[in-house]
């Protein structure tokens, strides 16, 4: 059976071997791609159109070995990087266990007030204060999608604005210091510039976190 004809499982897992290529070797072609998968040149690229469109997946432009002429090459982006396996939750609940456990708790939110400061310091620009704030809620759900969180936004009956993270990618932190979470509440209102109250919470158990805004 061609990739053309490949049953959707099967083009699933014809996607997710261009992945861990990618991941493997590094830059590589379409036609280098197509070649370890002995696949055609046409039925690589339609997979690899749709890992692009999935955002795993980005196309630079290289010369080989700094010379020739130049050519297209696939590479994961930070979304299709985050498609495997890491252990960046486990180091950062041993560094902040450390923190508190040497320093104590106020060291801890220390720490948490540090990170606050700087993501907010990348992200004010996009939340001026005289733009409407249903404008500045969904400037900031669009910006909490860039990092993984699933996030939409709606006006409620009462005008207000809620907005929900249907993902957390911080989950296994959340889940052992709920700091982490009061300093995410922090850090909406100070950017929203108005109260911030969250409904439910992904670390509890519960499908979303939510929040009510005003």
């Amino acid at each position: 059976m061609s990739a053309a004809t490949l049953a959707p499982a099967g083009a699933e897992r014809t996607k997710t071997r261009l992945l861990e290529l990618v991941k493997r070797h590094g830059a590589q072609t379409a036609q280098d791609l197509a070649q370890r998968l002995d696949v055609s040149v046409p039925a690589a690229r339609r997979h690899l159109s749709d890992l692009q469109e999935q955002g795993l997946l980005e196309v630079r432009t290289e010369r080989p070995g700094g010379r020739g002429r130049p050519q297209h090459v696939f590479v994961l982006t930070d979304r299709g990087e985050a498609a495997f396996p890491k252990t960046y939750s486990s180091l950062c609940v041993d560094v902040l266990r450390h923190i508190e456990g040497l320093f104590g708790e106020d060291a801890l939110l220390q720490v948490l007030d540090a990170r606050n400061a700087e993501i907010a310091g990348r992200l004010r620009a996009d939340l001026p204060a005289d733009r409407p704030l249903g404008e500045r809620v969904q400037a900031l759900v669009g910006r909490l999608n860039e990092h993984g969180f699933d996030a939409t936004a709606e006006e409620d009956e009462r005008g207000g604005w809620v907005f929900t993270q249907r993902n957390c990618p911080n989950l296994t932190v959340a889940r052992q210091y709920a700091q982490l979470c009061s300093a995410e509440i922090t850090l909406y209102t100070d950017l929203l510039g108005v109260p911030v109250a969250r409904d439910t919470r992904i670390a509890c158990g519960q499908a979303c976190c939510r929040y009510r805004v005003g």
